[in-house]
C-alpha cells in the first residue's frame, strides 16, 4: 500500500506586537509561502496600535487623513479588500494556504469563521455567524459597521472582520478578532456622516480584555482539531521576517496608504 500524504501546518504564535507595515508586509510573504504549498496560521498583535485600510477603500475621501496625523496615529493599507479597522484591543489571525485547499472564496470564508466559531466556544462565547445578506462596499465606512453573510457575531454585534486575497493560486485571510473596546475611533476618523459603530467584543469582563495567548491557544486547537494534519509550532522564523522585507517599501509608503 502507498503511503498515506500528511498534510502539515506551520502555527506562529506572534504575540509580542509589530508595526502595521511589518505586520503586512509578513502576510503578504505567507502569500508567497502559500503559493509554493506551504500552510500557515500566524497570530499576532499590533504595536503601536494602527488603523488599517482595505486595499481598494478610497482612504484620501473617507477619513480625516489631517486629523490622523495630527493624533499621530500609525496607519497602514492592507494587501487584502474590506474596510477600516483600528486594531488595539484585539488578535489578529492570518492563514496562508494553497487557494483550493478549503474551497472556493465563500466556502474558505465561511470555513475559517466555523474554525474560530469552534474556538470562542472553547472559551465560554456564544458566537454564531451572521445570516446571509449583500455586503457593504469600499466606500461604506468602517469594517465592523455592518457584518456581511457568514461573519462572526456575539450578542447581535460583530466581533471579527475579515478580508481575504486571492494571488497566484493562492489564499490569504486574515482578520480582527475584537478582544476588548470597540471602534469608535474609526466612526470619529470619518468624513461626513458615518454608519453606526455594531462592533462588540468577544467576552464582557469587568476586569478587562481576555488574555490574547489564551484566545490564541484556542484557535490553534481548533484548527488541528478541524483541520487535522501535522501541526509544527515556528517559533521566531526570522528567515519570513527577512522575506517580508521586500514588500516593505509598499507597506511604508503613504503613496500606497493613501491612494484613492
Amino acid at each position: 500500500m502507498g503511503s498515506r500524504t500528511v498534510t502539515r501546518w506551520q502555527l506562529w504564535l506572534d504575540l509580542t506586537g509589530r508595526p502595521g507595515w511589518q505586520n503586512m508586509a509578513i502576510d503578504q510573504a505567507l502569500l508567497d509561502r502559500a503559493r509554493g504549498g506551504e500552510r500557515w496560521l500566524r497570530l499576532y498583535r499590533w504595536s503601536p496600535h494602527c488603523l488599517s485600510f482595505g486595499r481598494h477603500e478610497p482612504a484620501l475621501r473617507r477619513y480625516d487623513r489631517s486629523r490622523i496625523q495630527d493624533l499621530g496615529l500609525d496607519v497602514v493599507r492592507r494587501p487584502t479588500g474590506g474596510r477600516a479597522v483600528w486594531h488595539a484591543e484585539e488578535l489578529t489571525y492570518a492563514l496562508a494556504l494553497p487557494g483550493t485547499a478549503l474551497g472556493g472564496l465563500r466556502e474558505a470564508y465561511e470555513e475559517i469563521h466555523r474554525m474560530l466559531i469552534s474556538a470562542l466556544h472553547m472559551l465560554g462565547v456564544e458566537a454564531q455567524l451572521a445570516a446571509a445578506r449583500r455586503a457593504s462596499g469600499v466606500d461604506a465606512g468602517a469594517c465592523f459597521s455592518s457584518p456581511a453573510g457568514g461573519e462572526i457575531m456575539v450578542g447581535g454585534r460583530k466581533a471579527v472582520g475579515s478580508a481575504q486575497l486571492r494571488e497566484g493560486g493562492a489564499l490569504l485571510q486574515h482578520g480582527s478578532i475584537l478582544l476588548a473596546g470597540r471602534q469608535a475611533l474609526v466612526h470619529a476618523l470619518t468624513i461626513g456622516s458615518a454608519a453606526p459603530d455594531l462592533a462588540g467584543p468577544i467576552l464582557q469582563l469587568d476586569s478587562g480584555s481576555p488574555d490574547p495567548a489564551r484566545v490564541a491557544d484556542a484557535i490553534a486547537t481548533a484548527a488541528s482539531e478541524r483541520w487535522g494534519g501535522e501541526w509544527g509550532r515556528a517559533g521566531m522564523p526570522q528567515c519570513l521576517v527577512r522575506e517580508a522585507g521586500r514588500y516593505q517599501t509598499r507597506f511604508r509608503s503613504p503613496d500606497w496608504t493613501w491612494r484613492g
